[in-house]
């Protein structure tokens, strides 16, 4: 019987919301060439000599806010995943996981698979729409280490997903949970990148200029402005909102050169214009994170009070549900 292995791929999380343990976390992320594609040294400067000593306390504040008495919801939702997971699909499948930054790590998680000796390595990296930065940079990690291996394996990478229908309909399904229509507005939230990431794939073409708010470039496959638009729009139809209820921004930039519109400036605005109840939904997130449970729930709430909103609240993500472990198993049939 063929050897075949799965291989869940998220961000990371630090081992210990600690100090120490983030400024590792961090060195790590910050210093891949896929997160700031500077030249190395000017990358080396920034990160570990601007960005990370002035970072690095506060984010391990906002570490401590997220964790758990069982430690880090990225990992024990990763945990309880492979455990739904092992339990669907039976002998036929080793299941892994792994996280491109921190522990467990990608690179030690690979050496158990060339142990074992794979006929084939199905990769799933946990990001709907594809980033450089994110499937980007988990896939060229994969290729860079297996390329160093003696006997190579058959490889599939499941790429992303946002339009798959099973996808769409657990999400669906998850927001319906809230009852949208009785809010507001709902805001549809994905984590920002840099525009000179989305100018390398834009053939040429100014960003702001490209109708990939609208629909879907030709030459917009791969990106992610243009896929997370996408996401909202096919979001948006299976629950009936109607195009006034609903919007689309990006959150967690470090500056103005990032992806706009942005999702605390229209949380503001929305506030402003007697916008009371507000749902945000992240479906850039299969996991929640930092990024959700603080980022949006707590400080974007905060400020959505602020500026003269009543409530604000999170459409809770895809996490280790039973449905989530249906889908996962039937993008992973998809591919093969």
């Amino acid at each position: 019987m063929r050897k075949k292995v799965i291989l869940l791929v998220n961000t990371g999380t630090p081992d210990k919301p600690e100090v120490k343990q983030v400024r590792r976390f961090l060195s790590e992320f910050l210093n891949d060439s896929r997160i700031i594609d500077l030249p190395w040294v000017l990358r080396k400067i920034l990160v570990n000599l601007v960005i990370i000593p002035f970072r690095v306390r506060r984010s391990a504040r906002l570490y401590r806010k997220l964790w758990t008495p069982n430690g880090a919801p990225l990992l024990l939702n990763m945990e309880n995943l492979i455990l739904k997971l092992r339990i669907r699909i039976g002998e036929n499948h080793t299941i892994y996981g792994a996280m491109r930054y921190g522990n467990p790590s990608l690179k030690e998680v690979l050496q158990k698979i060339k142990n074992i000796s794979a006929d084939e390595i199905i990769i799933i990296p946990l990001f709907p729409q594809y980033a450089s930065s994110t499937t980007g940079s988990v896939n060229s990690l994969i290729l860079k280490q297996i390329s160093k291996w003696n006997i190579i394996p058959a490889i599939t990478f499941t790429g992303q997903f946002y339009s798959h229908p099973a996808f769409l309909n657990v999400f669906t399904k998850q927001i319906k949970k809230y009852n949208p229509e009785s809010f507001d507005h709902v805001l549809f939230s994905y984590h920002g990148l840099p525009l000179s990431h989305i100018k390398e794939i834009h053939n040429g073409k100014y960003e702001a200029d490209c109708n990939c708010k609208i629909k879907l470039p030709d030459y917009g496959t791969f990106c992610y402005k243009a896929a997370c638009y996408e996401t909202t729009r096919l979001l948006a139809q299976r629950l009936n909102l109607n195009q006034e209820s609903y919007s689309t921004t990006f959150q967690s930039r470090l500056s103005k050169n990032w992806l706009s519109p942005f999702t605390d400036a229209t949380i503001v605005e929305l506030a402003n214009k007697k916008i009371r109840r507000l749902l945000i939904v992240a479906p850039a997130f299969v996991a929640d994170c930092l990024e959700t449970l603080v980022e949006i729930k707590e400080e974007y709430g905060e400020l959505f009070k602020k500026s003269g909103g009543e409530e604000l609240v999170l459409v809770e993500s895809l996490n280790d549900s039973d449905e989530w472990a249906d889908v996962i198993i039937e993008i992973v049939d998809d591919r093969q």
